[in-house]
């Protein structure tokens, strides 16, 4: 492979957001989806993916500007033991595996790098040396709240410009991870895994509360004040909610079962619908006019009346009282 700054078109002194910057710019301009059936340009893309994946990477980054990997991210202490027979030269002193003939021996190579044998032996005493896999990757993947509650699927890009479909389990929660096994970098003893994190959009109706499901449901006073039967939107899909008379705002009714249900689970949380009675706007010209009429009647049955025998009573008695206070 190419020098990956080369493939990405900056220099090796650019910051990792100019990096990052470049790869998006090539990504695009090269993507699969846009150029289908160019085999030329599926070839650069998949040069471009692999040149981030290492330059993009801080910890690989640092490694190649060491000089510890090469351009195609292997370990160029590989190379000093198969070209060069071992550590300490052995290769040079005429030995067995010396330069470029027999003898070599791939148990040395891996000893160096998987020193977690037996008694520190990078043979372990007669044992196979542990060969590890490669690293992880991890990606990033934005989804709809309802994708996220009821399960969806999402398509990813490989470094190697592989396309990847990616479940989204029912019921996942926001920055949860998917493992996805076998397709991160590749290693001695096979491929790492795809760490894929999830992040999911906020809903304008729903809110999510474990697996429990909340919506602001505004109703108006029609049906507030006579009760009757309503739509309310839920995860699956509308269903008709009964509303009992004289509803005040605030009123918190449940939807038992229509929340969230994750594999494996045996009941699913609820939906509570929490209701805000609300006014007409604009303003009904009819119902302004009856509620004023209605306050009127009630402010009246409130005020007091002089012809009401037991209250002319008591004004007389208090009359009579302040006369006899004041003599």
């Amino acid at each position: 492979m190419r020098d990956p700054y080369s493939v990405l078109g900056v220099p090796a002194t650019a910051s990792d957001g100019e990096v990052k910057k470049a790869y998006h710019r090539l990504a695009k301009e090269l993507h699969p989806d846009l150029n289908p059936d160019d085999s030329v340009v599926a070839e650069r893309f998949k040069e471009v993916s692999a040149a981030y994946s290492l330059v993009g990477d801080a910890a690989q980054r640092r490694r190649f500007d060491s000089g510890e990997i090469d351009a195609g991210g292997q370990d160029k202490a590989r190379y000093r033991y198969e070209y060069a027979g071992g550590p300490g030269g052995r290769g040079g002193q005429g030995g067995p595996g010396a330069g470029f003939g027999g003898g070599f021996n791939s148990e040395d190579i891996f000893g160096e790098f998987f020193s977690n044998m037996r008694g520190g032996d990078p043979r372990g005493r007669g044992g196979q040396a542990r060969q590890q896999k490669g690293p992880d990757r991890s990606y990033k993947i934005t989804v709809d709240f309802l994708d996220a509650a009821k399960g969806s699927t999402r398509r990813i890009t490989l470094p190697d410009g592989r396309m990847l479909d990616v479940r989204i389990p029912a019921g996942i929660e926001d920055g949860k991870q998917i493992r996805l096994r076998g397709q991160g970098d590749p290693g001695p003893a096979g491929a790492g895994d795809a760490l894929v994190e999830v992040s999911v959009r906020k809903h304008k109706q729903f809110r999510r509360e474990g697996l429990d499901v909340h919506l602001d449901l505004a109703l108006d006073l029609a049906s507030a004040v006579l009760g009757g039967k309503i739509e309310v939107p839920t995860i699956d899909g509308a269903v008709t909610m009964k509303i009992p008379k004289g509803t005040n705002s605030g009123k918190t009714l449940r939807l038992k079962g229509k929340g969230i249900l994750p594999p494996r689970a045996d009941t699913a949380g609820n939906q509570y619908v929490h209701l805000q009675v609300t006014l007409p706007d604009p303003p009904d010209p009819e119902l302004t006019a009856l509620l004023e009429s209605w306050a009127q009647d009630q402010a009246e049955k409130l005020e007091p009346s002089p012809e009401d025998p037991d209250i002319a009573a008591t004004g007389s008695a208090a009359t009579d009282s302040t006369k006899t206070d004041s003599e």
